[in-house]
């Protein structure tokens, strides 16, 4: 089951790299549990759970408005069973700043059935291998 854990993993990254909320919510069912928790790592959504379709929906929205372009860049997916850590960078640029961002980023989805119930992101790699149970 893990590969194809991958697989719902690789979808929700080409979702959000393509900042087009009416397809995420369209695929929403095959990708996410309904009481799905999203953490954030960054801006004013920092610190912020969204929760359920209805949360997914108000990030995703969020998210557009506050990037003109935003995308994780997945360098290395690891398969963790009913995790998937992924480690990369976050690339884009701001809509009303325009000033480009390239940072590292770590993700940490828990899927269950098939389908993701937990997204952890990170902005320090340290902290997403310790949250994950790993030491490198």
């Amino acid at each position: 089951m893990s590969q194809a854990n991958v697989e719902v993993v690789r979808r929700s990254i080409d979702a959000y790299n393509g900042q087009d909320v009416d397809l995420l919510l369209d695929i929403y069912d095959t990708l996410f549990t309904p009481d799905v928790e999203w953490y954030p790592a960054m801006g004013a959504i920092e610190g912020e759970v969204f929760r359920g379709r209805d949360g997914v929906e108000v990030y995703f929205r969020r998210l557009i408005d506050a990037w003109e372009e935003i995308r994780v860049v997945a360098e290395e997916v690891r398969d963790l069973g009913d995790r998937v850590l992924v480690l990369g960078r976050l690339a884009g640029r701001g809509s009303s700043s325009g000033v480009p961002v390239d940072s590292p980023v770590a993700l940490i989805y828990d899927l269950r059935s098939g389908r993701i119930c937990r997204v952890r992101v990170f902005l320090d790699l340290g902290e997403a291998l310790r949250a994950a149970g790993l030491t490198e």
